[in-house]
């Protein structure tokens, strides 16, 4: 599975990066066939939003989720991933 970054109006440091692959393994319990992940987080208005877009074979996921916290914004996205990953299975 190939993971991409991207921060606008903030860098995308090694801590961020290490709290999604610690999330990112939900997302592999779910489905198997994941072709690749591309995050992007910035700053708007004091919000820290968290956005993901998920490939996988015939279709492709989005979710995002804003919150006063990063790393708050990214465990919510990453639910809302894991819930579209489930329906898509059904």
């Amino acid at each position: 599975m190939e993971i991409t970054y991207t921060g606008q109006h903030l860098e995308v440091t090694a801590a961020i990066k290490e709290h999604v692959e610690k999330r990112i393994v939900r997302l592999a319990k779910h489905a198997s066939d994941i072709i690749s992940v591309h995050f992007s987080f910035h700053v708007e208005n004091k919000k820290q939003i968290a956005k993901a877009t998920v490939h996988i074979p015939g279709s492709e996921l989005f979710a995002q989720h804003s919150a006063d916290d990063l790393y708050k914004s990214i465990d919510m996205m990453m639910d809302k991933l894991v819930t579209q990953l489930d329906k898509h299975k059904k």
